[in-house]
């Protein structure tokens, strides 16, 4: 079976031609301003005359959205009611999908969501403590995102320790210009940082991650901001953006080693955020075979790894600085021979992840 996966971003679309869950062909367009064009130009370039179906990544699914979909007009309508819950995300996903219905009619469209690894989530942890007529009412819950990237991962992960991901914990952390951290029990999530939406969570590229949900009252009442201002600051204008004025972990990096201190607090801030989330989803799963990093600056940052894990070796979190900072690339592990819980390293691959959920939504 020929897969076209499409993968539209906010900002970038990345597309992979699959055959019998093989790569075959891929690519990716940076810095797009129009994504149904973008997508236009993958379309008229890749050979898709033969494919059998297309998968595409949908970030956010709602409560019924729960596994992959084939895609008809009713769930368009449906996801397109889901953009308040991804209003940088779903509007992108929507673009792509009607370009590819309208140049390749007849083909099999199937929507693979962000948000589905995560329905296994517990509702201790999937439910926020307001009201619950109010929440039910509105759909205020804890989503989750990024559920193909930890979902690959994580299996990914158990199988380089040689074992069953039914009988390992893991951690991943997603670390991208979006970044989220998972806690994986026996193969299914079980937490996660994001929530009701992309926002919450981790510090990102250019979102905030958690505040004190004061803020956004305190800046409508006090600095006399719309909710919509409120809403660019924490999305478009926060994150390393806001704390130093680059959202590219590179640019952190490289302005820190220079004596910068804005992107040397930028760096901090970053890090001891997510050494609070391995610790708290330490605690929450009791055993942790594995903290496994993924994406952009989770597979390539190795400063990022060091500090986000430095000071926890009294939960037997260590990483071996030779192995960490190696320039050995692809699936590694980077902490000390008989460390447990393993540190690793596995590139993500939303792509394939995507093309096999297609493959067996359509083989039943």
């Amino acid at each position: 079976m020929k897969i076209l996966v499409l993968n539209c971003g906010s900002a970038s679309v990345k597309w992979g031609l699959y055959a019998d869950g093989k790569s075959v062909d891929g690519g990716l367009i940076e810095r797009v301003t129009d994504c149904a064009q973008a997508v236009r130009e993958v379309l008229f370039t890749a050979d898709v005359s033969d494919v059998d179906a297309v998968g595409h990544r949908v970030v956010h699914g709602g409560l019924r959205f729960t596994a992959p979909t084939l895609i008809d007009d009713a769930v368009l309508e449906s996801v397109t009611r889901l953009i308040p819950l991804a209003p940088l995300h779903n509007p992108v996903n929507l673009e792509g999908i009607k370009i590819a219905r309208e140049m390749l009619p007849g083909v099999p469209q199937v929507a693979v969501f962000d948000t589905a690894f995560h329905r296994t989530i517990p509702p201790a942890q999937a439910m926020y403590a307001i009201d619950v007529e109010v929440a039910q009412e509105n759909g205020i819950a804890r989503y989750g995102f990024h559920g193909t990237s930890h979902e690959y991962v994580s299996h990914r992960t158990a199988e380089l320790l040689g074992r069953d991901p039914a009988e390992t914990n893991i951690i991943t952390l997603h670390l991208g210009n979006g970044a989220s951290a998972c806690a994986v029990r026996a193969g299914r999530s079980s937490a996660t940082s994001m929530g009701l939406t992309p926002l919450e969570g981790l510090v990102m590229g250019s979102r905030s991650g958690n505040v004190d949900p004061a803020v956004v009252f305190h800046l409508h009442r006090v600095a006399g901001m719309s909710f919509d201002a409120i809403d660019d600051l924490l999305n478009q204008r926060s994150g390393l953006r806001g704390l130093c004025g680059d959202n590219d972990m590179r640019e952190v990096l490289r302005r820190r080693d220079e004596g910068d201190e804005a992107a040397a607090l930028a760096f901090d801030v970053y890090c001891e955020r997510i050494k609070m989330y391995v610790g708290a989803y330490y605690a929450l799963l009791g055993r942790v075979d594995a903290i496994t990093f993924t994406a952009g600056v989770g597979e390539n940052a190795a400063p990022v790894r060091e500090a986000s894990l430095s000071g926890l070796d009294a939960l037997g979190i260590v990483v071996d600085p030779a192995r960490n900072t190696a320039a050995e690339r692809g699936e590694r592990i980077i902490s000390p021979d008989g460390a447990s819980p393993v540190v690793c390293v596995v590139p993500t691959d939303e792509e394939l992840e995507i093309a096999n959920q297609t493959a067996e939504l359509l083989a039943r």
